[in-house]
């Protein structure tokens, strides 16, 4: 073994060794304990998948989980278009972009529980005032029921993430050379025509990294959804995480919501992997 090989088992040997006590070992142990009947003590009784079979006749767990899927469809949608949006608005030669740039990334600096409890405030108080004051029904009452609250999370989750992925598309679109574009102007294309035949495709990749990014954070919220509507009205807001979180530490049934952990691992493992594939293959394409 040479002097570089060495170094470079000196540099990665501590990574991988926090990886395997923090994140390989943890699961692995978990993963073992969904066959029992563990409590968070000990284990006394082996289940077999009695666990597992048990998840998919839990009707609260199935709703979570479409709700979690209807929530990450939507706002997977709205972050990507609307932070496309931004990152071709602030790219313009324009003398405020910079100051646009600050300002859309901005919310992505609130953390999620402070940024939940805000709009907890606007959407109960300051919608309700509004509602009274223009004597608009559909404002009253905001988080009362599911529909609104669905709408709710979306809006805190494409408010607060959306400057987030506008970064990434703006570093793609920066990228494009300039030469293409000068000279399809000179050759008459318009500027919707610039973007759609010679931008949008060189900026296939930042979808990949942008739809896995929000894809990822749409399933595994969890602060947003605590601080605003803590999985009400009757849990109709509840999202996997915090129906996974609330099974083990309010009903205290740690292998039961292990083994939904892992159903949800997996869930988001196989579309996160499939989106990843399909984009991969369309980048080729273009």
């Amino acid at each position: 073994m040479n002097n570089r090989n060495v170094s470079f088992w000196l540099f990665i040997t501590p990574a991988l060794f926090a990886l395997t006590v923090v994140v390989f070992y943890p699961f692995l142990y978990g993963f073992f304990y969904t066959f029992t009947d563990w409590n968070g003590l000990r284990a006394t009784t082996f289940l077999g998948l009695e666990n597992y079979l048990s998840v998919f006749q839990d009707q609260r767990f199935l709703d979570s989980m479409v709700f979690t899927v209807k929530f990450a469809v939507a706002s997977i949608v709205l972050v990507n278009l609307l932070g496309l949006g931004l990152a071709v608005l602030v790219t313009q030669k324009i003398k405020i972009s910079t100051g646009l740039r600050t300002i859309f990334f901005m919310p992505n600096l609130i953390g999620g529980l402070i940024l939940g409890f805000i709009w907890q405030f606007i959407f109960v108080s300051g919608f309700d005032a509004v509602g009274q004051l223009l004597n608009i029904d559909f404002l009253r009452g905001w988080l009362s029921t599911g529909e609104t609250g669905f709408w709710g999370l979306v809006i805190l989750n494409v408010w607060q993430y959306t400057g987030y992925i506008m970064i990434i598309y703006i570093s793609y679109l920066q990228s494009v050379p300039q030469e293409l574009l000068e000279a399809a102007e000179i050759d008459g294309a318009s500027s919707f025509q610039r973007f759609w035949r010679i931008k949008f495709p060189l900026v296939a990749p930042a979808f990949t990294v942008s739809l896995f990014l929000t894809l990822s954070n749409a399933f595994k919220l969890y602060d947003q959804n605590l601080a605003l509507t803590n999985g009400g009205p009757y849990g109709s807001t509840e999202m996997l995480a915090m129906q996974i979180y609330n099974t083990a530490f309010s009903r205290y049934e740690m292998a039961y919501a292990q083994s939904k952990a892992v159903i949800f691992f997996v869930l988001v493992a196989m579309v996160a992997l499939t989106q990843v594939y399909v984009n991969k293959r369309r980048e080729v394409d273009l």
